[in-house]
């Protein structure tokens, strides 16, 4: 079907609003190809963009870390106020709360995370982040949206602002959270604990989006059932004896002894846990030493221990306080290491509810176009979306949002690379078409869940 005849028949069907905009010129950079774009003749669709571009730029190019979002959440929080929903700021902290009421019916939950990574943005895009900021530690360090959160921002602020517009063809209550300190796993607990479910009206859906690097833009990944990995942070400080870089005989390294343990650590997973279970161990910082010519009493791992399965979770936390342990004997470390699981820093497994993922798809089909609404696999990488879903009791789906054009992911494969990752120093989403197709994605999906308006009298 050609895109008009698809236009058209989006049109005959009335999945679009009742106001049609005419067609607009496509929103993306001339002469690049481009996937299948969602219907444009949702009304305002066209008209928000600019206005939704604007936004995505200043979030991009002002970044902030996690429980450090003030700036980031009053712009959303003043866009919201602009739009008709009543906001509350300072939920669980730094969160937004929008409410938007409109008769009885259902009430649908969207939520948006809003932190940053202290990442040195290296895309050489002319709004890259050169924001730097003081870490929890007190460290200046430089600061980059490296995983799409300024992309889930701007999409969610389109469906709330379509939401607004479209008023006459639904009914029930949507509740729009805007969630610090996703990256550290703590954000959306903070905002149960701070009433989020008692404050304000409990949500029988639960409905977010995540970026992509494996999707082409104007697609729409559905990942049904186990989405993301459940995970934990755990720090293991090693303990030597200190002393002069020309005489190591007359100390214990404690740098030789982590060194060790790091090699030592990539077995677990390729050794001890059954290949058909999923299980990631990544050491992802090394902390030893203050010059060259001096051995340090300490040397300070931290890692990231990624599962599906509880059972597999637990085995990988004891694999790595038995290994941390048995290094350390072998070095003869004049104490036991310290193995630090914290629990501020947790998640358990995303679980996208399959009845929902079918229902969503559908609709999604229906509106975006059979081509643009796809399976997608699961991801290792953790979320604390799920902690709504959980502490509500009701079904929530995460969806994925391809991010990249069509013909980059085409040659990239040709070369056999890969674009660039979140978390990354050079990730950089097409922002354009995504911010069309996850706005719609998102207002599409809350509009099946809402009640209809029925008949207008």
């Amino acid at each position: 079907m050609s895109f008009p005849t698809a236009v058209a028949a989006f049109r005959v069907a009335c999945v679009c609003l009742s106001v049609l905009l005419p067609m607009a010129a496509p929103f993306s950079p001339a002469g690049q190809a481009r996937a299948a774009e969602p219907p444009q003749g949702i009304a305002g669709i066209e008209e928000l963009l600019p206005s939704l571009d604007a936004l995505y730029l200043d979030l991009h190019r002002n970044p902030e870390l996690s429980f450090q979002e003030e700036k980031t959440a009053a712009k959303l929080a003043s866009r919201l106020r602009s739009y008709g929903y009543e906001v509350t700021e300072h939920v669980g902290g730094l969160g937004i709360v929008g409410v938007l009421s409109n008769g009885a019916g259902p009430t649908v939950m969207l939520r948006t995370d809003m932190d940053a990574l202290p990442i040195q943005e290296q895309t050489g895009l002319p709004y890259a982040s050169t924001a730097t900021v003081k870490n929890q530690r007190g460290e200046i360090v430089p600061v980059m949206h490296a995983c799409g959160h300024d992309v889930h921002m701007t999409t969610w602020m389109g469906a709330a602002a379509l939401l607004a517009r479209s008023k006459d063809r639904w009914r029930g209550t949507v509740v729009l959270v805007g969630q610090p300190a996703e990256e550290i796993l703590q954000g959306a607990q903070a905002m149960v604990k701070d009433g989020l479910l008692s404050r304000f009206p409990k949500p029988d859906f639960v409905l977010g989006l995540h970026v992509s690097p494996v999707l082409p833009t104007g697609q729409i990944g559905i990942i049904s059932g186990p989405s993301s990995s459940a995970s934990n942070a755990v720090d293991i400080t090693f303990f030597g004896k200190g002393g002069h870089g020309a005489a190591p005989h007359r100390t214990i390294d404690p740098i030789v002894m982590a060194a060790r343990a790091v090699v030592t650590l990539q077995t677990i997973v390729s050794r001890e846990v059954n290949p058909f279970d999923h299980a990631v161990v990544t050491v992802g910082t090394f902390h030893a030493g203050t010059k060259r010519n001096i051995i340090g009493d300490e040397a300070r791992l931290e890692l990231t221990v990624r599962s599906y399965k509880p059972e597999i979770q637990k085995q990988l936390l004891a694999s790595i306080e038995r290994i941390a342990k048995a290094e350390a004997a072998a070095a003869g470390a004049p104490k036991e290491p310290v193995v630090f699981v914290d629990p501020k820093e947790a998640s358990e497994v995303v679980t996208n509810d399959p009845a929902l993922c079918t229902r969503l798809a559908a609709a999604l089909r229906h509106s975006l176009g059979e081509k643009n609404v796809v399976p997608h696999d699961p991801v290792s990488s953790s979320e604390d979306f799920g902690v709504l879903g959980r502490a509500a009791g009701v079904p929530s789906v995460q969806l994925r949002l391809g991010v990249y054009e069509p013909s980059l992911l085409a040659r990239l494969k040709a070369e056999g690379k890969t674009p660039p990752l979140p978390h990354t120093a050079g990730f950089a989403p097409d922002r354009e078409s995504s911010l069309r197709t996850g706005a719609a994605a998102l207002f599409f999906s809350a509009i099946e869940l809402l009640g209809s308006a029925g008949p207008t009298r």
